[in-house]
């Protein structure tokens, strides 16, 4: 509670102090072998930041008409600024040399404000904040972009994140024949070993590397606002530009229903906001209305929940070694052991796999750590508050707990498998 009483006051202190945020300017290049853009985003009167993006591919480009990759490349940094911005949450962003009409500001004020719902709790700005106050946008440029249609053929992009979900979405679409590219942001360890794994080639893999300013990271030491931003809505632009570059419409992710439980109850504050369905249909309108009517982003888990996306992750155990849902690890390619995503995980695995393979792919058995009883309670709904972290419903949470004591019939229950039985 002190602490976010203490960054309230510093917002209103850096708000104050730095009010004027600048998105002034964007470039990109394109060459043989990928696409570099950079952004230049100013906070006056303290710093300007400019993070750098490659995209690279190794095969030949359909479309690279500039105009067109120029509108797709102003909506990336439309997105990557919020990154930027709430180091300081300036009350003017300033957009200059671009003309966006006000149902655009309209919708992009609507996801700053949900896609920074758990920022916005956690910071204390709940009470005193509301979507028109927290920020507004001046527009100071004449220069419009119309919407477009392109050529493209019969292929699907599939966003790779390393996790369960798109290891099914990928096995579930090559069962069906669909043909994939696969687009990775950041490539690690085990976003790659998922392609191969699904006997796929990294010829098939389009990366884009994302270069953080690294006065960024200098601000957020010196104890500047910072936290979660909706990096899913990130990755919708990215993927849209890539699309377009390659002529594919479809654009499948692997959201899946749960994403749309609040992350606080009787709230809109909902960590995986632009994971849900609210904002997969509001993207949607915004393409169709601001950029192309061509694209067909949609998820490809939207109608299952996290027991059956995990029910079918379980027939795939060439990927239990492979996959990997930990931020805390992701670096490192590991499973930290430590925090609500593992288990969560773990206990929705518990419910189809047995303890000793469970134990290979951890390393231990995280029903038996007292250090987990508290985000084994945010998990199950015992208090109030859910972990902030990319987790399934308190109801699918309970039903993988009996089923997991329900398989166990006759065996030693594990520490939070036990306290759950005598609930």
């Amino acid at each position: 509670m002190q602490a976010v009483v203490e960054n309230y006051l510093k917002y209103k202190e850096l708000s104050a102090k730095f009010p004027n945020f600048i998105f002034n300017s964007y470039d990109f290049e394109i060459k043989n072998n990928g696409l570099d853009i950079q952004f230049e985003f100013i906070i006056e009167d303290l710093v300007v930041f400019n993070p750098k993006i490659k995209i690279s591919y190794s095969n030949s480009l359909l479309n690279t008409d500039k105009n067109i990759i120029e509108n797709l490349v102003f909506n990336i940094g439309m997105i990557e600024l919020i990154s930027y911005w709430k180091t300081t949450c300036s009350k003017n962003i300033i957009i200059n040399n671009i003309l966006i009409n006000e149902k655009q500001i309209k919708w992009w004020k609507n996801l700053y404000y949900n896609g920074l719902g758990e920022f916005i709790y956690l910071n204390g700005l709940s009470e005193k904040c509301n979507i028109e106050n927290l920020f507004n946008f001046q527009v100071r440029g004449n220069k419009t972009f119309d919407k477009f249609n392109y050529k493209h053929h019969n292929r699907t992009l599939v966003p790779i994140g390393g996790g369960k979900d798109s290891v099914v979405t990928t096995m579930m679409m090559k069962e069906v024949g669909r043909d994939i590219q696969f687009l990775i942001i950041n490539p690690r360890k085990a976003t790659i070993d998922t392609v191969i794994t699904a006997k796929y080639t990294e010829d098939d893999i389009i990366t884009i590397n994302r270069q953080i300013d690294s006065k960024l990271l200098d601000l957020n030491s010196k104890g500047f606002l910072n936290g979660h931003t909706p990096f899913s809505a990130m990755l919708s632009f990215y993927s849209i530009l890539v699309a377009y570059l390659y002529g594919y419409t479809d654009i499948a992710l692997s959201n899946e229903s749960s994403a749309n439980e609040p992350t606080i109850p009787n709230t809109q504050i909902n960590h995986q906001y632009s994971k849900s369905i609210d904002y997969e249909n509001a993207f949607r309108t915004y393409c169709s209305q601001y950029i192309s009517p061509d694209f067909n982003y949609y998820s490809f888990l939207r109608q299952l929940n996290e027991l059956q996306i995990v029910q079918n992750f379980s027939k795939y155990p060439q990927f239990f070694d492979v996959f990997k849902s930990c931020n805390v690890g992701s670096k490192n390619d590991t499973w930290c052991c430590n925090c609500p995503k593992c288990l969560f995980t773990y206990i929705m695995l518990s419910a189809f796999i047995d303890d000793e393979q469970l134990i290979n792919i951890f390393g231990e058995n995280l029903l038996n750590k007292e250090s987990m009883i508290e985000y084994y309670e945010q998990l199950a709904g015992i208090v109030y508050v859910k972990p902030f972290e990319c987790v399934g419903t308190v109801e699918e949470v309970n039903i993988a707990l009996n089923a997991a004591i329900k398989i166990r019939k006759n065996q030693k229950l594990p520490l939070i498998l036990e306290l759950y039985s005598k609930i």
